[in-house]
């Protein structure tokens, strides 16, 4: 009789009264949209209040659902939960304004160094336009491949040429929204398995009508995992380039060794991956260039002494150069740490002048480096 009450105890379990508490806010939120949900009075039921439970609500169920759904672990990759993989969807791509060729011309013009890309970029425009030219006359069409590898270290400007190029393309007609989405392993690889190919096939529904960027698309492919998920990532965007080579370009990014292996990885790749545009390191002209023009962009100006200072560090910058240089990340970074560094020195002035606001000294620039 004992062991049956005991028993009986054990099952009788309730959750704690904040879960209902907040579970009941939830539900009452719920109720100015689902007809005949109760509703509390307004003088309880605040706005803010009530979608701060709310947020609690849906945690708390998270937290259960993780709590019954053991962790799995990715091949090669960190646990996953439900949970965590449910709440990974792309969002929606913000497509840019439509721009002429001219305009999308000149700003590749406009950015510094990268002579050769700018060549093969041009070269790549006129070969669409002249394709359309020969469709239009009723000429044979000729089958070309818009999908593109973009070789080099991080920095140095790959992102940036892809997304002039989706305005590009879609200024010839090769594409009808020109837009850019960008991605990585963690973007197209799931925890679970067949999730792999629903979260890629997401990824590449948003990119439809623009370019599709991979950053690091190597790691898709790791050396000795032959049972990694990122094959069916792979597979998966195979299939879907070929089924949507109309409105869809990829472009795959990374370092040259690894990049070279990766399309080597897979017969695929080597079919659909034709052209590839190598993106050398910025020389200590170029870097400096950036600079200033980050400076200018903002409204700032170099000292003298500041100027001279900036062209040495980004010499010795250059000289010292490792496998993990960034290029213009790393001058967007030192540009951020100037710029603090200025801001420091003024705020301790009294009244600065239009002149102290915009100047920029060498003993920020020294900071800045430190």
């Amino acid at each position: 009789m004992e062991k049956d009450k005991e028993k009986k105890q054990n099952l009788d379990i309730k959750p704690p009264k904040s879960y209902l508490d907040s579970l009941g806010d939830f539900a009452s939120l719920l109720g100015g949209l689902v007809p005949g949900a109760p509703k509390r009075r307004a003088a309880d039921d605040p706005l803010d209040d009530a979608l701060k439970d709310a947020l609690d609500a849906a945690r708390e169920l998270e937290r259960e659902i993780d709590a019954v759904t053991p962790p799995q672990k990715t091949p090669g990759g960190a646990p996953k939960t439900y949970a965590s993989e449910a709440s990974d969807k792309p969002s929606e791509p913000q497509v840019p304004p439509e721009k002429t060729l001219d305009e999308l011309l000149a700003e590749l013009d406009a950015l510094v160094g990268l002579d050769e890309i700018k060549q093969s970029v041009r070269s790549l425009i006129n070969l669409v336009k002249v394709r359309r030219l020969r469709e239009d006359a009723g000429l044979p069409e000729t089958a070309i491949s818009l999908h593109m590898v973009f070789l080099g270290n991080p920095g140095t400007g790959k992102t940036t040429v892809a997304r002039i190029l989706g305005g590009l393309y879609r200024a010839v007609g090769a594409l009808s929204k020109g837009h850019l989405v960008e991605t990585d392993r963690s973007g197209l690889v799931a925890g679970f398995v067949g999730q792999t190919a629903i979260k890629t096939s997401d990824i590449v529904k948003s990119a439809l009508g623009g370019i599709m960027f991979i950053d690091e698309a190597y790691a898709l492919a790791p050396e000795r995992a032959d049972n990694d998920f990122g094959r069916e990532a792979i597979e998966t965007l195979l299939k879907l380039m070929e089924d949507n080579r109309g409105d869809l370009v990829v472009i795959v990014a990374g370092y040259t060794g690894e990049m070279n292996r990766f399309i080597e990885s897979n017969p695929g790749l080597q079919s659909r991956f034709s052209r590839y545009f190598s993106f050398g390191d910025y020389e200590p002209a170029q870097l400096f260039a950036i600079f200033k023009g980050l400076c200018g962009k903002s409204e700032y100006t170099l000292s003298e002494d500041a100027e001279t200072f900036a062209v040495s560090m980004f010499d010795k910058l250059y000289e010292n150069r490792g496998r993990n240089f960034g290029n213009g990340r790393d001058v967007r970074n030192f540009f951020e740490r100037a710029v603090a560094a200025h801001s420091d020195r003024i705020a301790a002035l009294g009244s600065p002048t239009k002149d102290d606001l915009t100047k920029m000294m060498v003993v920020d620039l020294q900071k800045a480096e430190k």
